[in-house]
């Protein structure tokens, strides 16, 4: 009986040793599919997939070729961020460079505080005081506001950037032959300082004229003061916006 039992045994063992065969099989069947889906592209990412799943088969994995430090091979996430940051620097270093030309050469109206310059995310604004272009009521420039102007439209006609023009008045109404409302008298303005820039030479297809009344204050209008702030004609060269 130990003899039969012994016989038993190793009949079923050898029955068994078709299933070592068939693993080895099924693995190179793996590892050629793996290898047929990756050089239909050839590219890194899919050579180091290959590799990974030879790896896994084979008990080890083979080393990827380094990529060499060319732009080329640059994962194309970097050179998009790359190309955005220095874009960015670049208009930051544009508009930095105008609003110091722009305080440069109206120096004596900024430093009576007829005239401020300031930079923000929105791009560059020369705000004037209405009282510097305009006689109260009126929308036709002087002779000092086409000089002042023109100061400033010399700086500009050069540089790429879009330009809106904002009209601005205090909160009392005004009603006339000319004006029915601030609405008018504060766009009318704006296409007066637009025409002159225009005829000074920057694009016309750079320029915005808008009018927006007592709408947006920057004072009160409570008292005089805050009113001559309000009355105002604010030229913003546009950040981002190059035609």
């Amino acid at each position: 009986m130990a003899r039969k039992r012994y016989d038993d045994e190793e009949t079923e063992a050898s029955h068994d040793r078709w299933l070592i065969s068939y693993a080895d099989f099924i693995t190179l069947l793996f590892a050629f599919f793996v290898v047929m889906y990756a050089i239909s592209v050839v590219n890194t990412g899919k050579y180091k997939a290959l590799s990974d799943a030879l790896g896994d088969a084979f008990g080890g994995r083979p080393e990827v070729p380094q990529a060499g430090s060319t732009i080329e091979q640059l994962p194309l996430t970097n050179l998009i961020a790359r190309k955005r940051l220095d874009a960015a620097r670049r208009e930051r270093e544009r508009l930095n460079t105008l609003a110091r030309e722009l305080n440069a050469s109206l120096a004596p109206l900024v430093k009576n505080g007829q005239v401020r310059v300031t930079q923000t995310g929105r791009g560059v604004t020369v705000e004037i005081n209405a009282k510097v272009l305009f006689e109260e009521g009126q929308a036709v420039l002087g002779n000092e506001a086409r000089a002042t102007l023109g100061t400033v439209a010399s700086l500009l006609k050069n540089d790429p950037h879009a330009i809106q023009v904002e009209g601005h008045t205090d909160k009392l109404p005004i009603a006339n032959s000319a004006f029915p409302s601030n609405w008018e008298l504060s766009s009318v303005r704006a296409s007066s300082v637009v025409r002159l820039f225009i005829d000074s030479g920057v694009a016309a297809e750079r320029l915005t004229a808008v009018g927006h009344a007592a709408n947006q204050p920057v004072a009160p209008n409570t008292d005089e003061a805050g009113r001559v702030r309000n009355r105002r004609v604010a030229v913003t060269i546009l950040a981002g916006s190059s035609m």
